[in-house]
Formats: C-alpha cells, structure tokens, sequence
C-alpha cells in the first residue's frame, strides 16, 4: 500500500513559523537576563528599604533646607538693594557724616563681591578707612572723603604714602562726594584709583567697581 506523501507546508509559512520562534526565543532569553538584576534589586530593597526610606527623608529635608537658605540670602540681597537705593542719591549723600560715608561705601564694596571688607577705625588708620580684597583677591586700602570742597593734591599724597608705608601690596582707593583738583590728578597718575562725584553716582547707580 502506498503511503500519502506528507502534505508540504508553504515557504512563507515556514519562515513566518521561523520568524515567531526567533521571537519568542529573544523573549525568553531578555526575560531570563532581567530576571536576576531585577530579583537582586527586590531583595536589596526588601533588606534595606529603612535605610532608602531614611536617605530619601534625609535628601528632602536637605533639598527644603537648601531652598529655604536660598530664599533667605535673596530677600537679605533684596533688602540691601531696597536701602542703597534710598540713599542713591548724592543729595543724601551730602547730609551724611563722615562713618556714614564710610558705611555705605563698605555697602558698596559688598554689594560688589569684594571680600573682608572692614572699616579701619579712627585711630592709627594712616588716612585708610576701609580695607578688603577684590573679586579676584587683590588687597585695597580705601579712603573715604565726604567733604564740601575738591580733594586737593596733598590728600592724594598722604593716601600714596599710606599705601606705601603701612599697606604694602594694597592698591589705593580714594573715593570722594566730590571732584579732584587740577594738581591731584596729576600728583595721583596711575598710582591710586580715584572715584569722584560722578562716579561715584554710576557706581551707586548699580555700576560695579572694578579695579
């Protein structure tokens, strides 16, 4: 008896067939590669969700910490802006004395990232009222004038001398409510920074110092 020939399956069966075993075969090897990572990571968590929990506390309140710190230091900055805007005028500048001259262009200084910002005192200053360091490190040694007359040749020579005999290394800064003299230009030439009236009104306008 003759037996039946096998009935033949179509090419585009077969490699459909093919197809879906490579599938499925991928699936499976994907399956069985994540398995361990993900089994390893439930049983990490499982022994130590305590301590996730307690970092991820500990991360918040340093993130709420963080932010509150933020805040604070821009209302202060805001703030400070708000008062040197009050007295950004060279009317109220007039009116002032001489430590509230002093103050504000400490305030300055500070507004415009200088460091170790200090007002000398009155005694033994050698004429230096202020002292700091620039953005960049640099030492100055300033003087403040608020006064009703120019700044004559010989304050610009004691602040030289100052800076020559007691502040070694600083650069000078003479910082006046009012303008220089023809002879203390030339006495200062680039030996000091000198900041007269207008200046001094940009600068408290919101131009920074930079020396």
């Amino acid at each position: 008896m003759e037996v039946p020939p096998s009935p033949r399956v179509p090419a585009g069966r077969t490699r459909s067939i093919l197809i879906n075993l490579g599938i499925a075969g991928g699936s499976l090897a994907l399956g069985v590669a994540l398995a361990w990572p993900i089994a390893t990571m439930i049983r990490f968590v499982a022994a130590y969700w305590q301590w996730i929990v307690g970092a991820i506390v500990v991360l918040i309140v340093l993130a709420v910490l963080g932010s509150a710190a933020a805040g604070i230091e821009a209302h202060k900055a805001q703030v400070e802006r708000q008062r040197l805007r009050e007295i950004a005028h060279l009317e109220r500048v007039d009116t002032m004395t001489g430590p509230q001259f002093e103050e504000l262009v400490a305030a300055l200084l500070r507004r415009d990232g200088y460091r170790h910002v200090t007002i000398v005192g009155r005694s033994g200053d050698r004429g230096v009222d202020i002292t700091a360091r620039t953005p960049d490190g640099r030492k100055i040694a300033v003087q403040c004038k608020r006064q009703s007359r120019t700044v004559g040749a010989d304050r610009v020579r004691n602040l030289i001398g100052a800076v020559h005999s007691s502040y070694t290394g600083h650069v000078g800064v003479l910082v006046t409510s009012n303008t220089f003299t023809a002879p203390a230009l030339d006495e200062c030439g680039d030996r000091l920074v000198l900041i007269d009236r207008d200046r001094l009104a940009r600068w408290m306008d919101g131009d920074a110092l930079i020396i």
